[in-house]
């Protein structure tokens, strides 16, 4: 059985490339496909695997100029050379479910959203990209277009996987699909319990807008607890700018500094809106709970009074009020570890084997 891998683009780490990392290990040997690739950026983690570009990568200055390739992307991933493969998976946020694979392959897509900035966050990407005023008034037309590619692009799906229940509810209302849920890999085995004094908060990932990590830097200020926050991105000037001096910026950190930060942590605070929400299952993995907002995927894996509490409105003074009166010692570490191990890597490898197999066997 040939396989081969199809990713979005491989020009930024997060919860979609640790996806990519297992579905590689699971299948060594197939090539993986992506609009685009960032050597600087993945080499650490993708730079020994067959990572295939598209022709955008021969674009100068295209992985810093990706948004403005948008309205190609969609033809780009049908000109993946995939007729030689009997079996492609792809692992889609955005365009990679769109490939033209040959007539008689499987296509299994694993899918971690229907595309955001098309579907569910459509108005708010426009409201919120930085960008000249004319590409803000050409973009809704773009979206449009871009909505009638991703639909039918869908249809090419022969099976779907979704990442999480929500997801599930997504990929039925926009693409009319059912899908099998199956939970994305962590590495629960690389965190542990810490017997050490726990002095502040924690946040951190990617620091861009959706995650709403200003609403959180704004609850701690306002009633002074101690906040650490690691990662970069975007936003990462934003919100030092308003953090006062009970807020740590740690920036990037290895795997190990990142565990240790979440089983030293009081608390992990989630405040988005997730598809899953990887972040929050490692802390439940280093023992520790999560202070959630109540929708998404964090309803799906936090388990309110045992693993973490939640607070119902996405405003920093309903966050601001849960911080407060939020007591860690009402939680006990094992039962919280002992909750997180059904995300484990040796679980979704398991599941993506058998999907893939009996999928595979069927056609």
């Amino acid at each position: 059985m040939r396989v081969a891998l199809v990713h979005d683009h491989l020009t930024q780490l997060g919860g979609a490339e640790r996806v990519l990392e297992v579905l590689q290990s699971l299948w060594p040997l197939a090539p993986t496909f992506t609009l685009l690739y960032d050597p600087q950026t993945m080499d650490p983690v993708f730079g020994h695997k067959d990572i295939r570009t598209s022709f955008l990568q021969k674009i100068p200055g295209a992985i810093r100029k990706m948004r403005w390739l948008l309205p190609l992307m969609p033809i780009a991933t049908e000109h993946y050379p995939l007729q030689e493969y009997d079996v492609v998976i792809s692992s889609a946020s955005g365009f990679a479910k769109g490939i033209i694979p040959n007539a008689n392959a499987v296509h299994v897509c694993y899918c971690h959203t229907p595309t955001r900035y098309l579907w569910s966050d459509a108005t708010s990407y426009v409201d919120e990209l930085r960008a000249p005023k004319f590409i803000k008034i050409l973009l809704p037309l773009i979206q449009s277009v871009l909505r009638s590619w991703d639909r039918l692009a869908a249809e090419r799906v022969d099976y779907f996987v979704a990442n999480s229940e929500t997801v599930r509810q997504r990929i039925k209302k926009y693409y009319g699909k059912d899908s099998t849920v199956v939970y994305p890999p962590v590495d629960t085995h690389a965190f542990s319990i810490s017997t050490a004094p726990k002095t502040a908060f924690l946040i951190g990932g990617r620091l861009v807008s959706y995650k709403r990590y200003d609403l959180v830097i704004a609850a701690c200020n306002r009633i002074g607890v101690p906040l650490v926050v690691f990662g970069s991105g975007p936003e990462e000037e934003k919100l030092r700018a308003m953090a006062k001096s009970n807020v740590t910026f740690v920036g990037r950190v290895t795997d190990e500094e990142r565990a240790r930060l979440f089983a030293n942590a009081i608390a992990f605070i989630h405040p988005q809106e997730e598809d899953f929400g990887i972040t929050a299952v490692e802390s439940m993995a280093a023992g520790r709970p999560v202070i959630a907002f109540n929708k998404g995927g964090a309803q799906e894996t936090v388990l309110d009074g045992i693993t973490g509490t939640f607070f119902a409105e996405q405003t920093w003074e309903a966050l601001a009020d849960t911080i407060f009166h939020f007591d860690e010692k009402q939680f006990n570490p094992a039962t919280i570890k002992a909750h997180a191990e059904q995300f484990s890597v040796e679980r979704f490898r398991q599941s993506m084997h058998d999907i893939v197999e009996r999928v595979s066997q069927a056609s």
